[in-house]
């Protein structure tokens, strides 16, 4: 596919339907059934997609009017956002964990006049949402919903219509994508909020065209055009998997499986061997976590073998070639087929990575591609790749057609087509974040000598202690959740004398402690006795160790459950959100202060 392609077209309908075209009845959409993938070709998603756009015209759908879309990873989730472009409304995805209240919000808030949902679980929180809004006229389902569940038609009868005039279809979205450009609001994505109420952040066309051409630039010079596989399993309703899950393999005519979830993600890669896969931290922390207990388990050579591989990490001096020599030819590729052994890249966004994470994938044999942006940009600012040296606690050079500047307090500013023209009827906001054509991303850093971009913090979650010191948070809990025996952490200390920090315990490493020690597993009884504190002090302490002295974590306390999307202690995108988990723990993390 070629990139002038996606730098003339006008909107992100008619690219779409640019590589139907091409590609026919080439699979593009992957779902699993059954026990057998099934796939949905291009041209029969177009089809689909034009017959859906004048079925929501017959309603009364006019441009500019905001469609909210409820549902999981799936064919039909693409087919709904184009086909909600393409009748020139405006697309608004939430997620699927949305309670009422988050619902309510939104509707509110957007002044969505239908709703498109998946299934009748999704319903529940979602009804009652409409009900007291009264805004959204109209539910549209993707199943079958219970005889209670009033809809204005489902799935079904929209493939019914399919069958119909598609010629007739397809020329009115073509007369109307013709009069949408680049400028025009594609989508509103709801901004899950580390603080407050989500933001709707207004996406225009150009916007995500903007990183689709840049992101495929960049692939293409480092790895070269080619036949890619996605694997889609972080949230469509996440501007990071919307533009870089779905759009992005639009762009390259790409196709794009659907995972089954996470509990299947391991066993849907073995089976998919994607080329490139779109993951936020979390996930590589974990991933790195199993890999190493895996080859621990294994005895002394494996452990050597990972030891040098982690020492080696891709530096490629003389005096390492054999080592290298033998590493390609044993652990590497081991590793490489934990991930289908086809692929080209890992791309990590949605938060930072940590440096020692990046490094051990590099070490492994593995690409790893740190991105780094937010939903006001597309979202993506800047991309890491071979091409322009990988180091990763840098986020890379920024995409082109992107221009990038730091003020004199350190934030980072980033000006050109990505980035939003403004929140949603927000204007205090808007004003704040829209400075003379930059926004200023609240994000602290500094460009290195190879015009690489380093994050040091979020400027408003920079702790500063009674002395005045700023003191990067993301950093220590990084390090804390490397260990083997912390899944999960959060520090603070703002205007107070020393650093503080709340621990979730790994579960499964908290096992094995407990079996080697007679001990009955139930992870909120062992965090009262002292050996398993002393252990996990001991973990603590050697995160001190490298650690200024203003960093240094110098009490504990145990979180009562995991941080979860379900307790609101995370956002979708596995960002701890400071506030919430701050309600709940405050006044415990206070007390640490008076012991």
């Amino acid at each position: 596919m070629q990139l002038s392609d996606i730098d003339a077209a006008n909107n992100l309908v008619s690219l779409f339907l640019a590589r139907a075209d091409v590609l026919g009845n080439r699979p593009f959409l992957w779902t699993k059934g059954d026990g057998t993938w099934k796939s949905l070709s291009w041209a029969e998603a177009a089809r689909q997609v034009c017959t859906m756009a004048e079925s929501l015209r017959e309603l009364g759908l006019n441009r500019g009017d905001r469609v909210v879309l409820v549902s999981e990873n799936r064919p039909e989730w693409c087919v709904a956002d184009l086909a909600i472009m393409a009748a020139g409304c405006v697309t608004v995805p939430t997620y699927i964990t949305n309670t009422e209240r988050d619902h309510l919000h939104i509707l509110d808030n957007s002044g969505a006049r239908a709703v498109i949902v998946s299934s009748g679980k999704l319903a529940e929180p979602l009804l009652p949402a409409m009900m007291r809004s009264g805004i959204a006229e109209h539910l549209i389902a993707m199943e079958p919903l219970r005889h209670s569940q009033e809809c204005s038609f489902t799935w079904h009868d929209w493939n019914k219509m399919a069958a119909g005039d598609h010629a007739a279809a397809r020329a009115a979205v073509e007369s109307r994508m013709s009069e949408v450009g680049r400028g025009d609001m594609a989508c509103i994505i709801y901004t899950s909020g580390t603080g407050g109420a989500p933001r709707g952040v207004p996406q225009h066309h150009g916007a995500i065209l903007s990183n689709v051409g840049g992101a495929t630039a960049v692939l293409h010079e480092d790895f070269g055009p080619g036949d890619e596989v996605f694997l889609s399993f972080l949230p469509l309703s996440h501007a990071y998997e919307h533009t870089g899950g779905q759009f992005l393999p639009i762009g390259l005519g790409a196709q794009i499986y659907y995972s089954e979830g996470l509990e299947k993600l391991a066993s849907n890669i073995a089976e998919v061997r994607p080329t490139i896969m779109i993951v936020v931290p979390r996930l590589f922390e974990v991933l790195r976590s199993r890999i190493m207990k895996q080859i621990e388990k294994e005895g002394r050579i494996a452990s050597f073998l990972m030891d040098r591989a982690l020492t080696i990490k891709g530096k490629r001096r003389l005096r390492d070639l054999p080592m290298d020599f033998i590493l390609d030819r044993t652990l590497r590729p081991r590793i490489r087929q934990r991930f289908g052994g086809r692929i080209k890249a890992l791309v990590s966004g949605g938060a930072p990575l940590n440096p020692d994470v990046g490094n051990f994938f590099t070490a492994m044999g593995m690409t790893l591609l740190q991105g780094y942006g937010q939903t006001e940009a597309g979202p993506v600012i800047s991309c890491n790749r071979p091409s322009a040296g990988l180091k990763m606690d840098t986020v890379g050079p920024p995409l082109p057609g992107v221009e990038v500047k730091i003020a004199e307090d350190g934030e980072i500013l980033c000006r050109g087509e990505l980035v939003m023209h403004g929140y949603w009827h927000n204007r205090p906001q808007t004003e704040a974040a829209l400075i003379d054509g930059w926004l200023h991303t609240g994000d602290i850093g500094h460009i290195d000598e190879a015009g690489r971009i380093v994050i040091t913090d979020r400027k408003k979650d920079m702790i500063v202690n009674d002395k005045g010191d700023n003191i990067a948070p993301q950093k220590i809990e990084g390090m804390l959740t490397l260990q083997p025996e912390i899944a999960q952490a959060m520090v603070a200390g703002d205007r107070r004398p020393y650093i503080v920090g709340l621990l979730v315990p790994d579960a499964e490493w908290a096992l094995e402690w407990a079996q080697a020690n007679d001990e009955r597993f139930d992870l909120a009884e062992l965090q009262n006795l002292p050996a398993f504190r002393a252990v996990i002090r001991t973990a603590v302490d050697r995160v001190n160790q490298d650690l200024s002295v203003i960093e240094k974590v110098r009490q504990f306390v145990f979180a009562d459950e995991a941080f979860s999307v379900a307790n609101e202690q995370l956002t979708p995108s596995m960002k701890i959100r400071r506030h919430k988990i701050r309600e709940h723990y405050g006044d415990r993390l206070d007390a640490l202060y008076r012991n």
